[in-house]
């Protein structure tokens, strides 16, 4: 029996109270099939993942982040984004936001660049560099929120962003449960520039698993 992304979708998002338009959800049933199809050639998830698997690790993981973002005028950037998780996926889902990912290694930007491409995105950036590159990545961008699921340590991922902070940008950590003993070990470098001002705990609605969401604003002077 072929899997049902669609109405496994609607669950999974009917967990969090959230539903998106019919056009939403035919866009990331498409990237979720084109990534199925690439998976078998570029490591981009385990390959040991079911489909509910991919569906819920990584398109609802990623979902979780769409509410912070629905202010007008957004633009976020994603850094070591992958397979596009979770700034693509929330692209997807909500096609008014500006989104800049950033993939350095050239193979899984060649998948973001073909999504983009087939699912019609605009206002979409993909870069194949690093964090750290200021000409491809100037530090004056106006970025309105920054992630990533990819860097795991929160002390690391603020010191990679911190050049970014004059600009006002919120920083939002995806976490699992031990987000405490991290958030303690980054005092020092996020005391520089950063106070942490909310915490927003989920569940993923097939497995239980616990999502925590910190969202970091710009110390004032």
């Amino acid at each position: 029996m072929s899997y049902n992304f669609k109405a496994r979708l609607a669950a999974g998002m009917n967990h969090f109270e959230c539903d998106f338009s019919a056009e939403s959800i035919e866009l990331l049933e498409q990237y979720f099939n084109e990534l199925k199809k690439w998976n078998r050639k570029v490591n981009l998830v385990a390959r040991s993942s079911s489909d509910e698997q991919i569906l819920e690790n990584h398109f609802i993981d990623s979902l979780t982040l769409l509410p912070l973002l629905k202010s007008p005028g957004t633009q976020l950037l994603d850094v070591g984004t992958g397979a596009g998780f979770p700034g693509l996926v929330c692209k997807s889902a909500s096609p008014d936001l500006s989104v800049t990912l950033v993939e350095p290694r050239q193979k899984k930007a060649s998948f973001l660049r073909h999504i983009v491409r087939i699912l019609g995105l605009t206002d979409v950036k993909v870069l194949d560099c690093r964090i750290e590159d200021e000409d491809r990545l100037p530090s004056t961008t106006p970025f309105t929120h920054i992630t990533s699921r990819a860097v795991s340590d929160i002390k690391v991922f603020m010191g990679m962003v911190q050049r970014f902070s004059p600009g006002g940008a919120r920083v939002i950590c995806m976490k699992g449960p031990r987000w405490q003993e991290e958030v303690a070990d980054a005092g020092e470098i996020v005391d520089k520039g950063y106070f942490l001002e909310e915490v927003i705990e989920e569940s993923l609605p097939f497995s239980g698993a616990r999502r925590l969401l910190l969202v970091y604003v710009p110390s004032k002077e």
